[in-house]
């Protein structure tokens, strides 16, 4: 259980999905929360062993202080619950199915020593924010109900892609020595600290600007919110890096509090939001007695 870092893919990485369901018309609650716990512990979960069982990480990995060691059954593992997941997103459509395959095949590429695009700075940039931004977006759009896709949710998902991505560099920086060990030339290891800040500023920026047009377009007010809060966020963050940056520093603990921190931020006003929304309690009251049968 613990090579899924399950409170790594919830409180880190399932900002992406609330976004798209923010910007759904719909909201089928049973569904939302059915396909979330699917797309966050059996794709994320299951992907995020996966990698961990070819990396064989000796030292801290996001959210993951001391990885216990990887056994072979636990690869097998982790690719039957990426195949549950997939059955499990069957009766979302095949649009949503085609993205969750999509995925789990640039999980597949990013980890596996056949391709290995974790060892490729710009290939893994690519894998990540893919699989976990832009495609998150638009699985918790669907995961809501069905609806076209106006341009906003595309321009959420690229805006999510920059932001989850400007912090993805940061992550690698305590990882250094394990990467060159494995012959893994990461963003960090081929560009260095310096373009791993000015990476995060742009990226975080425009990622920024992107989501709070997205969510403008629908809800306004909403959206200016969004960008004042994210604004905000970003300078702390901005800051707290710098200070890293100049006095050389990069290791796990300070790196897991800025991502967890700013993670948070974001995941925070998605859920106050989502709420205000879709405040129905009939809805809500429906599934757990749903649930608890």
């Amino acid at each position: 259980m613990l090579h899924l870092r399950l409170h790594y893919q919830l409180f880190i990485l399932s900002g992406a999905y609330l976004l798209g369901a923010l910007l759904s018309d719909h909201f089928n609650l049973q569904w939302f929360v059915i396909q979330f716990f699917n797309v966050h512990l059996l794709l994320f979960g299951g992907a995020t062993a996966y990698n961990s069982y070819w990396d064989r990480d000796e030292g801290p990995v996001g959210g993951l202080p001391n990885p216990p060691p990887m056994a072979r059954w636990m690869w097998f593992a982790s690719l039957l619950m990426q195949v549950a997941g997939l059955l499990l997103a069957i009766p979302m459509g095949g649009f949503f199915v085609g993205i969750y395959l999509l995925s789990m095949v640039l999980f597949w590429l990013y980890s596996s020593p056949w391709s290995r695009w974790k060892g490729r700075p710009l290939m893994s940039l690519v894998a990540i924010g893919i699989s976990t931004g832009f495609n998150a977006v638009l699985l918790g759009y669907y995961a809501t109900g069905f609806g076209p896709l106006h341009p906003s949710i595309w321009i959420a998902a690229a805006g999510v892609t920059l932001i989850l991505l400007s912090l993805y560099p940061v992550s690698q920086i305590y990882q250094q020595d394990e990467d060159l060990r494995r012959g893994d030339r990461t963003f960090a290891v081929s560009y260095g600290r310096y373009t791993v800040m000015r990476f995060f500023e742009v990226s975080f920026a425009v990622g920024l600007l992107l989501v709070t047009l997205a969510i403008g377009l629908q809800h306004l007010m909403l959206g200016l919110l969004f960008g004042t809060t994210g604004g905000v966020t970003g300078i702390l963050v901005g800051k707290k890096l710098k200070v890293m940056m100049a006095k050389n520093e990069g290791d796990y603990r300070s790196v897991m509090q800025v991502k967890y921190r700013t993670s948070m931020a974001f995941v925070s006003f998605l859920v106050i939001a989502l709420f205000a929304k879709h405040n129905d309690f009939t809805n809500s009251f429906a599934f757990v007695e749903w649930f608890l049968k």
